[in-house]
């Protein structure tokens, strides 16, 4: 890669950093396109992210950037344009800036994953469906399972107030969608759904219970590193069909590309 005066660039903001993937995959991407671009990772803890945004608006050369754990709801708060699915599910994972230094963003987590999902041979249309966690990706998922026609979402969290906020902004742009909150047993779910960051770290817990989780589960995460989190490890050992969450971002990079590089101004 050679990086010039005329390069663009882009970046991954997340905290902690070290565990995406991003950076790999779109880079290759770039390079697979011919585009003089590279995305770099920033780790940007709570307190910095207004800032760095803010230095991101005065940055002429800066095409935009992806936004992962924890800052996907900030982000959607302190963007000035927000797009379609940011709208619907109040969070924002790719931002672009505009020529005028404005922040558009907008969100793909939902649609990688269940593209993801598909190209697996796993449709989720008409399936009964845990989603475990309601930070910002869990909201585009569950938006997005929704539009693939679920036969039943559950959400929970440990905050369930939070996975209530999650089915109600749903409901009010799909007043019959079949989503609700509820608690973590596992039992009668066709696909688990890990969209929580537990399992980054060695030290932390399992998100669910696996003993409630049957053999004939397709268990799912969205954690990028470790590949084979302690949940699909623990779900493997029970017979169970695992998805990686690189199928997830393997599956959005185009969109997420395409949105950055797009140089509409009128949004």
């Amino acid at each position: 890669m050679l990086i010039t005066g005329n390069t663009r660039l882009f970046a991954i903001l997340a905290d902690p950093i070290a565990q995406v993937r991003t950076p790999e995959v779109l880079n290759a991407y770039f390079a697979e396109h011919h585009v003089d671009g590279v995305l770099v990772p920033m780790h940007v803890p709570a307190d910095k992210l207004s800032i760095t945004l803010d230095a991101i608006r005065g940055m002429k050369n800066m095409g935009g950037c992806i936004i992962t754990v924890p800052h996907k709801n900030a982000v959607a708060e302190l963007c000035d344009v927000l797009g379609p699915t940011a709208k619907a599910t109040g969070a924002v994972n790719t931002v672009r800036r505009l020529s005028d230094g404005r922040l558009y963003g907008d969100m793909f987590d939902g649609a990688g994953f269940v593209s993801g999902l598909i190209s697996q041979g796993h449709d989720p249309k008409g399936k009964r469906v845990l989603l475990v966690g309601a930070g910002g990706a869990s909201g585009a998922i569950a938006f997005a399972l929704v539009q693939a026609g679920v036969g039943e979402l559950v959400i929970t969290n440990r905050t369930l107030s939070k996975a209530e906020e999650i089915a109600t902004r749903i409901k009010s742009i799909v007043a019959d969608a079949p989503v609700r909150a509820g608690d973590s047993d596992a039992q009668g779910y066709d696909i688990v759904v890990n969209a929580t960051s537990l399992g980054m770290r060695p030290e932390d817990a399992l998100p669910l219970d696996v003993n409630t989780i049957a053999s004939s589960t397709l268990v799912a995460e969205i954690i990028m590193k470790p590949a084979l989190t302690p949940l699909l490890d623990a779900a493997q050992q029970k017979g169970c069909t695992v998805h990686f969450g690189r199928h997830m971002l393997d599956e959005q990079v185009r969109l997420m590309a395409e949105f950055m590089l797009d140089t509409a101004d009128h949004v």
